[in-house]
């Protein structure tokens, strides 16, 4: 024992003087565990009265100390006053770029081992002044793009870029497509410039960091825009163009810019040229920046930027590298190693580009030597001593990034000792079957084990195994082998043993057991299993599908156990579905043995979906689909003459498909196959013309020709485009001119010479890379009308009351139109405002006027064009307003089904039109009726609804100047009195049309 203590004693001292403590106590001690670590960050440069703070927290026991390294050098916390620790904290006052700037890792340390933090960089971000000398002045010219450059100052990190116009914040809003500002560059783009561009424009950046944020703008980029009589249109020409190889990380954010100069302002659109573009990028698909949130791999590829206009397109393409940080695959784990064996471990990472691994021991870097060996992500320690006990850690790093993984080893060096795991006292076992008995004392280096009954050493025979790690079998038990077994163990610190008793009972035998059944899918099936069992134990019941045990507590899933008799183990299956069909075992089972017995259930179904599915041979507007056939679940599948491929004909072409097959029996139809990969058919010429096809209108000596633009579906191919064929009507030789992007929808030819509403004969076909499709129906088309010329004749005025005129007049003749006659317009003097009469119609009544008015009024003509000059005037003066006073005194009296309803006459005043008569307005449940009366007569019978219903009256009298006021009334069947059953309101009020309608 001397020399073991010495050996114990040396390892001891050396594991203290290399980690500054006392031995680590298994069982007591563990190594540090980093809970919190440094993260980098970046210091406003020139804050000098601020502190930075870098964290780091272990788990330990004992409580870790801490030390810190920057650029792998200790830092001194003592012996510099700008240095602090809290609690493992490092904390930096008023850092200084010279002396801070660099990398830091934290140590956490106890008796059981050292484990350093993954590293953290400090930098100083600052942003520096535009310089103060005038910037050039810049011209450009209409309907031309251009650039103004934004230059700015040296900063760190990356700064956001915004321009204002002339004042600050007059920032520039990009929205509508003709502006943009690269956040690359910072540089402001303009697609097209217009005259109202000149000012003043000036570069706004900041830099963003964790605890300011800083902004500087630049000198005056004065831009002039010199205007152009007729800008000339131009195809899009890509400006700003996104790198040709593009590097990101994954689960990062990437932006592609864009930038087409052109007139009329180009549109953008993007695609995915090896794939399909990602539904993540938005709207960002249309703008000039494309946007790819949480970067996969599934995003790299080649992606394409197209700008187009009317005038044509231009296309630019780069590539999307994604690559990744390191990421763990596999870890070791805290080992302990019983003295003189060997350690394995191994640590796996995946990243872009592949990681490197190395290893540390206690913060030290750990390579091949001696006992230990390093290959790569593998460590190797032979013959382990105690001074190999500590804290390791595997290191995965590539240059975006790097990973640590933890594991502590305890190297134990121990005699045989039973407490923790002793053998069990008591060991149950059935008559017939077998037992095994464990024997594991804690040892190190491992004992040498063996098992006696009472005196008798126990040896390997037809019924006896001890196994090389002291477990103990006993095969056909019989009540002879009840006793008491001993283990021994015993290595060169000592020796130790540990007693059980072995109790011999009945064995657990199927009684009845489960038999196989046949279903059809949705019905129930219930599986016999009956047994017995030594009467002193529990017997429980399990059963197992396939192998894997099935959840009969579940009161809504599909597996209920029968209630029975504990001998009875009976499993009910609800509604059996495919997916429940297989191999059924009933196990039934007490403390020390079990015994099971077995039964095939077959669920017979619709068929499984097919495999295998590959799409072949594909053509414009057919492909050929193969397969193979899917399990029929026992009833044979409906494929005439068992089929494993088909043609598909009737697809479009240039059309992305994917496909399924779909197998069926006389149970239904099954699941569908996995779909196919996506693929696309073939290119064809297109088979379809143009629709829509019609125009007119627009300014003077054009012809605007309009149509619908085809939809993909439509499109068959790429490069596509329209052909536009046009000649004046009876012409001989047609006007054919090409049409590039997809989207136009309107074509404006403008000629001086194209006289006015003149009728063109237009077609229109569509052309792709494969040539060029039917033409459409002819569309008979006008060039832009002009104003008419004439103006109508024979104008005549009537008033029809005190608020509304008549007027009437001879039609303007065609040759005077120069265009479709639209409709009439009256201007009316007085009123100083216009009425539009649309349609060809020669009379118009113009209602909402003044009474006991004169009025000025004169007709013109107008169309698509404008208006013609005006007729003639004539004068008319509306009649005197009817009485504003309702009829006074209403009354009424019920007679059976009639009420009989009195007012007194109303008188009109010298200024008022004479009263004609009254009309009643008769309202009930939604109907109503017009009764006229004649100006002698102040009474009128009226029939009552059949139940006890209202209805309501309206009383008011009539002239030449139209209706007077009303007086309305409330009148039921049951009327007892006028001052119980009636309200009355006292308002002005017209007849609505439909009232009027009646008469």
């Amino acid at each position: 024992m001397g020399s073991l203590l010495w050996l114990i004693s040396l390892s001891s001292l050396a594991l203290k003087s290399a980690l500054g403590g006392d031995v680590c106590v298994s069982g007591h001690d563990s190594g540090p565990v980093f809970e919190e670590q440094p993260t980098s960050l970046v210091y406003p440069e020139g804050l000098s009265q601020g502190k930075v703070t870098l964290s780091c927290q272990a788990r330990a026991s004992p409580a870790a100390t801490y030390r810190w390294r920057v650029n792998g050098t200790e830092v001194q916390v003592g012996m510099e006053s700008r240095y602090a620790l809290v609690a493992g904290n490092l904390v930096i006052n008023s850092p200084q770029p010279a002396r801070d700037a660099g990398s830091y890792q934290c140590l956490a340390v106890n008796r059981c081992g050292a484990i350093v933090s993954r590293a953290a960089n400090i930098k100083f971000g600052y942003l520096h002044d535009f310089p103060p000398d005038a910037r050039s002045p810049q011209t450009a010219y209409e309907g031309v793009g251009t650039f103004l450059a934004c230059q700015p100052p040296t900063h760190y990190p990356a700064l956001s870029y915004r321009w204002f116009l002339n004042e600050f914040p007059s920032f520039i809003q990009p929205e509508d497509g003709r502006w943009f500002v690269s956040q690359v560059t910072g540089n402001l783009y303009l697609a097209k410039a217009e005259p109202n561009d000149t000012g003043s424009y000036f570069c706004f950046t900041t830099i963003n960091m964790e605890i300011s944020t800083k902004s500087t703008f630049s000198k005056a980029n004065l831009l002039t825009v010199q205007p152009e009589a007729n800008p000339r249109k131009s195809t899009p020409t890509i400006k700003v163009r996104f790198p040709a190889e593009t590097y990101a990380l994954s689960g990062s954010t990437a932006h592609l810019e864009c930038f087409a100069y052109g007139n009329p302002v180009p549109k953008l659109r993007w695609r995915k040229v090896d794939g399909l573009l990602a539904a993540k990028t938005g709207t960002s698909a249309q703008s000039p920046s494309l946007t790819l949130h949480d970067l996969s791999f599934d995003d790299e590829g080649l992606y394409e930027c197209e700008a187009y206009n009317s005038e044509g397109r231009d296309t630019y393409q780069g590539r999307i590298n994604v690559q990744a940080q390191p990421e763990w695959l596999q870890v070791m784990s805290d080992s302990e190693v019983e003295i003189s064996s060997e350690l394995h471990w191994s640590c796996m990472a995946a990243g872009k580009p592949r990681p490197s691994v190395r290893w540390l021991r206690n913060g030290q870097p750990l390579s091949t030597q001696d006992r230990v060996e390093v290959t790569g992500g593998r460590l190797k320690v032979s013959n382990l001593a105690l001074e190999d006990s500590g804290m390791y850690q595997c290191v995965a790093e590539n240059k975006h990034g790097t990973v640590y993984a933890n594991g502590e080893l305890r190297v134990q060096v121990q005699a045989p000792d039973f407490r923790l795991k002793p053998v069990r006292r008591l060991v149950p076992a059935a008559r017939g079957g077998q037992v095994r008995m464990e024997c594991r004392p804690r040892a190190a280096p491992k004992p040498t084990l063996f098992w006696s009954r009472g005196t008798e050493l126990l040896v390997n025979s037809s019924r006896v195994t001890v196994t090389p790690d002291g477990v103990l079998w006993i095969h056909n038990i019989s009540r002879a082998d009840e006793g008491k077994y001993t283990c021994f163990a015993e290595n060169y610190l000592g020796k130790a043993n540990s007693t059980g008793h072995l109790s011999v009972r009945d064995a657990t035998k199927i009684t009845l057991a489960p038999s196989n059944a046949d279903i059809n899918q949705g019905d129930n099936v219930t599986l016999q299993c009956h047994a017995s069992h030594d009467p002193t134990m529990d017997l429980t019941f399990t059963w197992a599908l396939n192998g894997g045990p099935l959840d009969l507590e579940d009161p809504v899933g599909p597996y209920h156990r029968v209630e029975g008799k504990e001998t009875i183990g009976d499993l009910l299956v609800v509604s059996g579905q495919l997916s429940q069909a297989g191999l059924y075992t009933c196990t039934a089972q007490t403390v020390v043995d079990s015994a099971s017995s077995s039964a095939k259930l077959v669920v017979r179904g619709p068929p499984g979906p097919p495999g295998g599915l590959v799409v072949k041979n594909v053509a414009e507007t057919s492909v050929e689909l193969r397969w193979s056939r899917g399990y029929d679940n026992h009833k044979p599948v409906n494929i005439e003459g068992n089929a494993e491929l088909s043609r598909v004909i009737g697809l479009l072409p240039w059309m992305d498909y994917e496909f399924q097959v779909i197998a069926s029996n006389i149970l239904g139809s099954g699941e569908p196959s996995m779909p196919s990969h996506i693929i696309r058919t073939q290119q064809a010429a297109p088979s379809v013309a143009p629709s829509g096809l019609g125009g007119g209108g627009g300014d003077r000596h054009e012809l605007i020709i309009t149509w619908t633009p085809m939809s993909r579906e439509y499109q068959n191919g790429d490069s596509f485009g329209y052909i536009l064929a046009f000649r004046k009507k009876e012409a001989e030789t047609w006007t054919t001119v090409p049409v590039l992007h997809v989207e136009s929808c309107r074509y404006v030819h403008a000629n001086i010479s194209l006289a006015p509403y003149s009728p063109f004969e237009v077609k229109m076909k569509a052309y792709n890379r494969k040539g060029d499709g039917p033409f459409s129906q002819i569309a008979v088309v006008y060039s832009a009308e002009e104003e008419p010329t004439g103006a109508p004749s024979s104008l005549n005025a009537t008033a029809l009351s005190a608020f509304e005129i008549q007027v009437s007049w001879d039609a303007v003749r065609q040759p005077n139109l120069d265009g479709i006659l639209r409709g009439y317009e009256h201007e009316r003097e007085a009123a100083a405002d216009r009425v539009r009469n649309a349609g060809p119609g020669t009379t118009a009544r113009v209602a909402g006027l003044r009474p006991s008015t004169r009025y000025h009024v004169a007709v013109l003509v107008y169309n698509s064009a404008g208006t013609g000059p005006l007729s003639p005037r004539t004068t008319v003066t509306t009649r005197r307003p009817p009485p504003n006073r309702p009829p006074g005194n209403v009354s009424w009296k019920t007679d059976g089904s009639m009420v009989t309803v009195r007012w007194d006459h109303v008188k009109a005043m010298h200024n008022e039109s004479a009263v004609l008569g009254y009309k009643v307005l008769y309202k009930h449940e939604g109907q109503a009726s017009l009764k006229v009366v004649d100006k002698g007569k102040t009474s009128v019978k009226l029939p009552l609804p059949p139940d006890n219903a209202y209805v309501v009256l309206e009383i008011r009298s009539w002239g030449e100047g139209g209706d007077g006021a009303a007086h309305e009334t409330i009148v039921s069947r049951d009327s007892v009195s006028r001052a119980t059953r009636r309200f009355q309101r006292r308002r002005q009020r017209r007849l609505l049309p439909e009232e009027a309608a009646s008469l």
